[in-house]
């Protein structure tokens, strides 16, 4: 079942102590959602892709959306959120919280780790094993630039 940014949310903060007897004001889920949006946003760059929706400006986004990430990465993201959220309610994420958080999300890295392909430089013959492929075909092609647009591959400049 798909987690909403709310319910992130709440789980962080009743990982660090807050929680159903701790009145939540709407700033401090607002707050909470620009910094979750932030630390997605974070990991985004890093490369670790799970399709979380990203939203253009800090003041857009709903609590109440539907983000599509992973089940295996739910514990991730709400642990990570609950050490960054800390220190903003004068608490201190417990060492079992922060052993959590760092096992998850290595759990995500090495999950999401693609080797680089080996290229070959376009003046290396492909080898006296090969066919006579044309013209000029007879050595490896132009090695692709590593510029990546997303998770889909290189940019490709027409």
């Amino acid at each position: 079942m798909p987690w909403t940014r709310r319910q992130l949310i709440t789980a962080a903060l009743e990982e660090i102590g807050i929680g159903s007897d701790f009145d939540i004001a709407p700033e401090m889920f607002e707050s909470a959602r620009v910094r979750l949006d932030a630390m997605m946003a974070e990991w985004n760059g890093r490369g670790l892709r799970l399709a979380y929706p990203l939203e253009s400006s800090p003041t857009s986004g709903d609590l109440d959306d539907v983000t599509p990430v992973p089940d295996s990465a739910v514990q991730a993201i709400y642990t990570n959120l609950a050490i960054i959220l800390a220190p903003g309610y004068g608490r201190t994420p417990s060492p079992d919280t922060k052993a959590t958080a760092k096992r998850s999300l290595s759990t995500i890295e090495n999950r999401s780790a693609k080797p680089t392909p080996m290229q070959y430089p376009s003046t290396l013959p492909v080898g006296a094993g090969n066919r006579w492929r044309g013209r000029y075909r007879n050595f490896y092609p132009r090695p692709l630039d590593p510029v990546l647009a997303g998770p889909d591959g290189p940019i490709t400049f027409d």
